[in-house]
């Protein structure tokens, strides 16, 4: 095809602005693969790229979307051959080069995973970024050498596409885990995931003192700021937490008493570089850890035509779990 539906984000008067498209497909960025897209998801970075309300585009035009799926068309790159299915992650996907709200996508095969068997393109993309992120965030705590025995772990952002799967991962694993959200309401679909008890996010939300008392050994942290201060200040001896978002803020008011007094770790994770080995064994993990009756009950699906408004209500605090996106 000569041209391809896609969503495109343009500069504006006032900041940006996104419609869907026809996009010409000579006017893809470089790369040596070229794939097919058939499913693609709906993170918070999709919602502040799709409303512009955060300078998260950086070429314009730009197509929006930091994930896919899809079937590789061609490829000059050995590792890939037509017809292999494939996840794309990251890379600067809908910031610096053309994204994944499109029919086609051309990306390095580098920045490629295969998809793992047993897992559908639509199931990868369930997961997406939020899901891979949350996967990541559990490595992390491993590796800092925490195991279920240990004590609570808490979630904040419970309710989101990265607590959501925590809290299905954590829980799959043995974990006792406290799930912190803003949507009370929520409460029952918080513990059909795993989550055994829930907290109201105001409790995280006052200013920090430099220690609290403690209450779990570790934590995956999508909200940064006041409540990520709170999370170190309450964590156990030689406990950690994985922060992977800033839904609350990038600031982070704290001190270094829960560092050197507890001995705390604050464990950075970023899902955008994160070299390919650790995506291979994030996503290898994620089709046995993830259980996917608990995925299919996060997830809810919308048209390519219905992004935009998805990635509104997604800012508004309107949308739980996951959302996956149908291309074509």
């Amino acid at each position: 095809m000569a041209t391809f539906k896609a969503v495109r984000i343009d500069k504006a008067d006032k900041g940006t602005s996104a419609a869907l498209t026809q996009f010409d497909e000579a006017e893809l960025m470089d790369g040596d693969v070229t794939v097919r897209v058939e499913w693609s998801t709906l993170n918070y970075k999709d919602g502040l790229a799709l409303t512009g309300k955060s300078p998260v585009v950086r070429r314009f035009p730009m197509i929006a979307g930091i994930d896919f799926a899809g079937t590789v068309e061609t490829s000059t790159n050995p590792n890939w051959k037509p017809g292999d299915k494939v996840i794309a992650n990251g890379w600067g996907m809908g910031e610096t080069h053309l994204g994944a709200y499109a029919e086609k996508a051309r990306v390095k095969g580098d920045w490629l995973v295969r998809l793992p068997e047993g897992m559908t393109a639509r199931q990868a993309m369930a997961i997406g970024t939020a899901g891979y992120t949350a996967m990541l965030s559990v490595l992390a705590l491993e590796n800092h050498g925490l195991k279920p025995a240990d004590g609570p772990v808490i979630v904040t952002g419970a309710a989101g596409g990265v607590g959501s799967v925590a809290i299905a991962l954590l829980s799959k694993l043995g974990y006792h885990v406290i799930a912190s959200t803003g949507r009370m309401a929520e409460e029952s679909y918080l513990k059909s995931l795993g989550a055994a008890e829930i907290i109201d996010r105001n409790e995280l939300s006052g200013p920090a003192k430099p220690l609290a008392k403690e209450r779990w050994v570790g934590g995956v942290d999508s909200v940064g700021s006041t409540t990520l201060a709170n999370l170190l200040a309450m964590t156990k001896y030689r406990g950690a937490i994985a922060a992977c978002g800033l839904a609350g803020g990038m600031d982070l008011p704290s001190s270094v008493a829960p560092f050197i007094l507890r001995g705390v770790s604050l464990l950075g994770i970023d899902s955008v570089m994160c070299p390919i080995d650790l995506r291979k064994q994030a996503w290898a993990r994620l089709a046995t850890d993830l259980d996917a009756g608990k995925l299919s009950d996060m997830t809810q699906e919308v048209p390519l035509d219905q992004v935009i408004d998805a990635g509104s209500k997604l800012l508004a605090g309107q949308v739980r779990g996951r959302t996956v996106v149908k291309i074509s």
